[in-house]
């Protein structure tokens, strides 16, 4: 009995597909496809695909909206859980929202706009789910998830708990939940009551200054790099002239160098080489050797 029959048994209730390409689930447009994949839709079927694939020794990837994330032409072998839009349920609370790891952070924050809530005006572009963004602390203009919640439902093992913010250790595009590898199932968001008119013009300004500097009409994963101490990556990165620069499909933006865009059947490939030349080139130049931002997983063939 092969693997893909052995999971279907011991996860009845869950659909698992062969073969799915996981270009479709990241932002980047790139990536082979997965041995099993399957897309879930409570937590009891998070834990029991887990189970599963522990029992089987398959490896396993979580994937939310792709927004981080650069999956190798080779694809993933192993078993692909994608958690999204079955699983993204936002409720109000006392303190301000509760969302499922599934749920945009851009329609969290219209959610919170639509309640009175400040507090996320500066998520409502960035293209991740809240399970990826909690997972990395994803941020932007000067504001970070960890700054505003309360407290994040894991899964460690097969064991759920609920984790205060004081404990999970937020930094930087990092948090403990990438060291202890958990799997993020919800968040609750601490937020202040505002001024709905006020709210949306926070938005709306932070949405023009994305439109001004960003480019959004081309495929990415947002920043690639990482902010080197002391330096910005894409300030290196034009002032090394590279901006414009291209391996097959893959370019770095000739809008902001700090985005590196697909701008028409790049592969995985493209990118890795591309990411690989600039950062020589920026290491050469300035004696900084930048960090991906995006998470590179997958094989190779």
């Amino acid at each position: 009995m092969d693997q893909i029959t052995q999971l279907r048994a011991l996860c009845p209730d869950v659909e698992i597909r062969q073969g799915v390409s996981l270009s479709k689930f990241t932002t980047l447009r790139v990536g082979g496809p997965a041995d099993c994949f399957a897309e879930a839709e409570t937590e009891k079927q998070i834990i029991r695909l887990m189970q599963g694939a522990k029992a089987l020794g398959l490896e396993m990837l979580v994937l939310g909206n792709g927004s981080n994330l650069l999956v190798r032409d080779g694809g993933f072998r192993g078993l692909a859980i994608h958690i999204g839009r079955r699983f993204s349920a936002i409720a109000r609370t006392r303190d301000g929202l509760t969302a499922q790891a599934g749920a945009l952070l851009s329609t969290l924050s219209r959610t919170a706009l639509e309640e009175g809530l400040s507090g996320l005006e500066f998520a409502q572009g960035i293209p991740g789910s809240v399970g990826g963004g909690v997972y990395m602390n994803a941020g932007a203009y000067g504001g970070e998830l960890g700054k505003v919640i309360s407290s994040v439902r894991v899964l460690d093992g097969d064991q759920i708990k609920s984790v205060p913010a004081a404990d999970m250790e937020f930094a930087y595009r990092h948090t403990r939940a990438m060291d202890e590898k958990w799997i993020v199932l919800s968040a609750d968001f601490r937020l202040e009551r505002g001024d709905p008119a006020l709210i949306d013009a926070a938005m709306r300004d932070y949405a023009a200054r994305r439109r001004d500097k960003q480019p959004l009409e081309y495929p990415s994963a947002g920043s690639f790099f990482k902010r080197p101490a002391g330096h910005f990556a894409g300030a290196l990165i034009e002032q090394a002239g590279l901006k414009g620069l291209t391996v097959g499909g893959a370019q770095v933006s000739e809008k902001h160098a700090g985005f590196l865009i697909n701008i028409g059947n790049a592969s995985a490939s493209d990118f890795l080489s591309l990411m690989e030349r600039v950062q020589n080139e920026v290491e050469k130049r300035f004696g900084v050797r930048l960090e991906n931002e995006v998470r590179i997983v997958g094989s190779e063939k």
